[in-house]
């Protein structure tokens, strides 16, 4: 198993949470161990071992010693501290200014959009294609380049039959 910071070296060291009824488990190599303080257990916490050292303080910092406090959930900054995660996706907005670094290095980027099946998913690009293909007809025809109105016509003649397939 190797080691959930640097994912290089064996992870020799296991560390389990329980909180209630929830388990979460990180698995870390000698050295990532050491730098992280973990032999000694009030030096750390899961937090910054999940989302990287100093992630609690900095969305701590960047809310300028207020106590920020999610609106939907009332999850606060010392529960993302505590638990290492956040609590509903508005968290994302009361927390973006600190988050946004650490979403960044850890996710494909800072909007939460969840899990999506995969024809959904497929049918959403079609549809956004197809909304940006419209754009660049408007955009044509303002400029009077109909040959470019034209083909972008037929494009989105085609897409839109594609999306009606997917759709029954």
């Amino acid at each position: 198993m190797l080691c959930c910071i640097c994912k290089e070296r064996e992870a020799t060291v296991h560390l389990t949470q329980i909180a209630g009824d929830k388990m979460q488990k990180v698995d870390l190599c000698e050295e990532c161990a050491k730098t992280k303080g973990v032999n000694d257990p009030t030096g750390f916490s899961l937090a910054d071992l999940l989302l990287g050292l100093g992630a609690s303080q900095e969305i701590e910092q960047s809310a300028g010693g207020v106590e920020l406090k999610c609106p939907r959930c009332g999850f606060t900054q010392a529960d993302f501290k505590k638990a290492g995660r956040l609590g509903c996706p508005d968290c994302y907005k009361t927390f973006a200014d600190g988050l946004e670094t650490l979403l960044k290095s850890m996710h494909k980027g800072t909007r939460h959009v969840g899990k999506v099946p995969e024809s959904l998913r497929h049918t959403r690009d079609l549809s956004d294609r197809l909304m940006a293909l419209q754009k660049k007809l408007n955009k044509a025809i303002e400029d009077e380049n109909f040959e470019q109105a034209a083909l972008l016509r037929d494009e989105i003649k085609t897409m839109s039959a594609q999306l009606g397939n997917l759709a029954h």
